[in-house]
């Protein structure tokens, strides 16, 4: 520094005055002088500079010291686990639950009208995601407690048969189901729709969506099932599942 440059010479008499006057100033003094010689103002500046860089390169050294500090486990010398987010899912319908029918034991007794669950969903698509839930075999399984809103929609989609008749589907259902400890599910969400299409329509299709606000527990299970897997499932904006948690 500039200062330390003039130091390694001998002070001037014009010097050592000028930083008498400074010294001086933490007792009130005048800064006539000081403002009236040009000399002292370039000393009185260099000493300005010199003390600003050094208080700069002490703080930029301290909050490295802190931020190492703080990803460091100070007593273990363990860098701590990454937070997770909020846990939030939302899973598109994938074609394979179709084919598969979803209606395996292991997702419980069903009722009647929605007897259909859908095994199969996409979670990690553009359309999709998964974070601090766990998606196994079409559930969604929540791994921290609290208040969940869960939805759903699905897009149904009935063709005529080769005769021009339409197929008979009296209802379209869908349901949210909640698998808790107890062996059965719990019925959450169920929603119902009766349509009629015109008899020369090649298809009759309907949206049927539904969500809800929900207390659940860590390892609470959630999973969609439907009256009919006749489902448009090529529009992954059309069918899909999904919850997140909020905080109340």
């Amino acid at each position: 520094f500039p200062l330390q440059l003039k130091a390694q010479a001998p002070a001037s008499a014009e010097e050592l005055r000028c930083l008498q006057v400074l010294n001086q100033q933490q007792e009130g003094s005048s800064l006539e002088e000081l403002i009236s010689n040009q000399s002292c103002l370039k000393l009185a500046n260099t000493i300005k500079a010199y003390v600003a860089t050094v208080t700069e390169n002490v703080l930029r050294r301290s909050a490295v010291k802190e931020a190492r500090r703080s990803y460091f486990n100070a007593s273990e010398g363990q860098v701590p686990p990454k937070t997770a987010g909020k846990p939030s899912a939302h899973l598109t319908l994938r074609p394979q639950s179709l084919a598969q029918g979803g209606n395996s034991k292991r997702f419980g007794n069903l009722s009647q009208s929605c007897r259909h669950a859908i095994a199969r969903w996409e979670d990690s698509t553009i359309h999709s995601h998964l974070q601090n839930i766990t998606y196994r075999d079409g559930r969604l399984q929540v791994n921290q407690a609290g208040k969940y809103y869960v939805y759903s929609q699905i897009y149904f989609r009935y063709p005529s048969d080769r005769a021009g008749a339409r197929v008979s589907v009296p209802q379209l259902v869908q349901c949210i189901n909640w698998k808790t400890s107890y062996s059965q599910p719990i019925l959450l969400l169920k929603g119902v729709g009766t349509k009629c299409w015109a008899p020369e329509a090649d298809y009759g299709l309907h949206a049927l969506y539904q969500g809800g606000l929900f207390e659940l527990k860590a390892g609470d299970e959630l999973f969609v099932s439907v009256s009919s897997l006749a489902i448009d499932y090529n529009d992954a904006a059309a069918s899909y599942f999904g919850a997140f948690r909020l905080d109340l």
